[in-house]
């Protein structure tokens, strides 16, 4: 498998030529690198009016791996061939080696550049890229693997430290300006003092304007000290969400969340987080806060709320279970409504962390919750409320990972460990670790609720002197509680609500949608997804309305189709050409990519618009299109793809409208069959002009 690294922007604060300078002090070796052996210049050239010049050299280094290994291998040292190409004109020094010794065996190829920063003239920028390819290596191919990535990712960290320790090294001889290169003059070292610090730039900004790039500085501003290998990681996944994804990139904080909760296993962290990206646009996550208004029941038997921060400055959110109704409010709500809210509680603690890493200055991630269970009985433990909690917290696990950082949980009752039986199995082990429980009175003592909460901010219900606005509960009227088919009715609608829905596509079986159209020249306009494996999207038209698929245990024809996921119209008999007709050309859509388009119909009728599974050519298993894909080795053995669609039907003087007000010129107003990653047309809730289909995939 095939190790690749990607380096975040370095920033140096100091004009290119004085850092070209100092970098050309590495060689011919460098006391600071220790396995930097020895360097020898095999070929140089210079352009006729000097602004390129060219440098190839054979490196030696000592490569820190055991005695037996050496000795297997049968060399000392390991020999890279580097080779360097610097434009003082448009300056940039860009630098390329690859592995000499071994080069059958394993393949390390290393680029990398130092450019002017796109916001100062006076900065540097440095990034890096490098892949490690082991194909074989005496049966010790894990192990070359790990001391390959421990040396590298150490070269790294040292790599900023040693040019900043040469550019000190100049400047203590009194050089502090090196003269740009021009045709009619040499670049030379001068003491003259820069203007940079008078020109610097707030880096505060999340992002270098060239090429969208990750900075440095920013990454341990924002997001803490990350390794080299994790910010690779983090910086591989955002580029690989930039290029696939094609809808609304997550912040990087959301990002990070992910790649922590599954140890940085990209392809682990990648699968997780596409699911979750998917999960937050079919039910408008994003919006929560903003639609999202608690029921009075909820502000007032909800025993839980935001109060000040801890010692390190995270969010804390007080819940007082034991004095919870639980029953009360599941009965008067249902599990939906209970859902909704625990979510913008979510919701509003990314929000805080935000807010936090900004008023303290470092980066804060996660927020405490601190759960008192006085009062805590057998009544919490009603099954259906156990029912609800443990489906709060499946949801909250696999959307909001590495959110919690740390749970005190005060005066656990004796009925504690029941509930925790119940419960714990469904918590992640890494989130299980945060958790700090104290029975009866112990938080009040040492190593208790004061180390991790300043003592003026401790509830007055906890022995503080601190009020806390947090509801106290109490018993849920039974005159709030509503009937079975009420409670079911308001679950619905809150999971339908969305007006994106979701389908499943079988080898063999395709999702269909009817549409039918009564004025011509009216506009048929979509918005999907693909979620799961690669599909074709068609649009056919009928003068005679298809037959609607029967409610038996098997689809139209014949395919499994439990809850209506998968719905079939065009009927066997029909032919194409005769019964009905293809009214643009196919639309081949990969997964993970984000489809918008629209068409003008011609004709009244019936409009068939649907999605199949893409048949990949025999070769495809061996040569994937794309081998970054999610679940791409799914793929290949798995006989069904998964889509989330909004469609809506316009009338054209509507859609011209729309068009305009979106700048769109008047002379493009026609059929666009794909377009991806544009705007949608429409997001209003679904009218009585508008058509969509629920189902949901197992």
């Amino acid at each position: 498998m095939v190790q690749k690294y990607q380096s975040p922007v370095r920033v140096y604060k100091h004009p290119f030529e004085l850092v070209m300078a100092a970098y050309e002090r590495r060689f011919p070796t460098c006391h600071l690198i220790p396995m930097f052996v020895a360097s020898d210049v095999v070929n140089e050239e210079s352009s006729e009016d000097g602004s390129t010049h060219r440098v190839e050299r054979r490196c030696a280094l000592d490569v820190d791996a055991p005695r037996l290994l050496k000795r297997i291998a049968g060399v000392d040292y390991v020999y890279f061939i580097q080779k360097n190409t610097l434009n003082r004109k448009e300056r940039t020094l860009h630098i390329e080696s690859h592995n000499e010794t071994f080069s059958n065996r394993v393949i390390i190829h290393e680029t990398c550049c130092y450019s002017v920063h796109p916001e100062n003239e006076d900065w540097t920028c440095f990034e890096q890229t490098a892949s490690l390819d082991i194909k074989s290596f005496f049966g010790f191919e894990s192990t070359v693997e790990k001391i390959a990535m421990k040396q590298y990712a150490s070269s790294i960290k040292k790599g900023k430290e040693i040019i900043e320790y040469y550019l000190k090294e100049l400047e203590e001889e009194g050089i502090t300006h090196v003269s740009r290169w021009t045709p009619s003059t040499i670049s030379l070292p001068s003491s003259r003092p820069t203007n940079s610090a008078s020109q610097d730039v707030k880096l505060d900004n999340s992002l270098l304007q060239a090429d969208n790039k990750l900075d440095a500085d920013y990454i341990k501003r924002y997001l803490g000290d990350l390794t080299p290998l994790q910010e690779s990681c983090l910086i591989r996944l955002r580029i690989w969400l930039q290029e696939t994804h094609k809808g609304k990139i997550p912040k990087d904080e959301h990002i990070l969340r992910f790649l922590r909760a599954r140890d940085f296993n990209m392809d682990r962290a990648r699968e997780i987080l596409c699911q979750s990206l998917t999960w937050r646009k079919q039910h408008q996550v994003d919006y929560l806060l903003e639609t999202w208004t608690s029921p009075q029941v909820l502000q007032d038997y909800y025993t839980g709320g935001w109060h000040h921060h801890d010692r390190d400055g995270r969010p804390l959110y007080i819940l007082r279970l034991g004095q919870m109704d639980t029953k009360g409010l599941v009965r008067a709500l249902g599990e939906e409504s209970l859902l909704r809210h625990v979510l913008s509680i979510n919701e509003e603690g990314l929000r805080r962390c935000e807010e936090n890493t900004k008023v303290f200055g470092r980066p804060i991630s996660c927020w405490t919750c601190l759960v008192d269970l006085e009062g805590l009985n057998m009544r919490h433990l009603w099954r259906p409320g156990v029912k609800a909690l443990l489906r709060i917290i499946e949801v909250v696990e696999a959307n909001y990972p590495e959110t919690l950082g740390r749970l005190l949980i005060l005066r656990a009752p004796r009925v504690f460990p029941v509930l925790w039986t119940l419960v714990s199995p469904f918590i992640d082990e890494n989130t299980r670790k945060k958790f700090l429980i104290y029975a009866g009175n112990d938080y009040q003592g040492p190593g208790g609720l004061v180390d991790y909460i300043d003592k003026e901010i401790i509830p007055d219900f906890l022995a503080g002197e601190c009020m806390c606005e947090v509801p106290e509960g109490g018993l849920v009227p039974k005159s709030m509680y509503r009937t079975p088919e009420e409670l079911e009715n308001e679950d619905v609608r809150l999971w339908t609500e969305t007006i994106y829905q979701s389908a499943s596509i079988f080898k063999g079986a395709p999702h269909e949608l009817l549409i039918e159209i009564i004025d011509a020249s009216s506009v048929i306009t979509w918005d999907f997804d693909v979620c799961k494996g690669d599909i074709v999207f068609n649009i056919y038209h009928s003068k005679r309305a298809p037959q609607l698929p029967r409610k038996d245990p098997l689809g139209a024809h014949g395919i499994t189709s439990p809850g209506g996921n998968n719905v079939q119209l065009i009927d066997k008999s029909w032919t194409l050409g005769q019964d009905y007709s293809m009214v643009e050309s196919p639309l081949t859509c990969k997964e993970g990519e984000s489809v918008q388009g629209s068409h003008i119909t011609r004709w009244p009728g019936f409009y068939i618009l649907q999605w199949r599974f893409h048949n990949m050519p025999a070769c495809s298993a061996t040569n994937l299109p794309r081998v970054d894909d999610v679940l791409a080795t799914l793929q290949v053995s798995s006989h069904k793809c998964k889509v989330m669609y909004y469609t809506e039907v316009l009338g054209s003087e509507d859609f011209r409208l729309v068009t305009v007000g979106m700048g769109v010129r008047e002379d493009s107003f026609n059929s666009a069959f794909s377009v991806q990653s544009a705007p949608v047309l429409s997001l209003t809730t679904p009218s009585s002009s508008s058509t969509s289909c629920s189902v949901f995939f197992p």
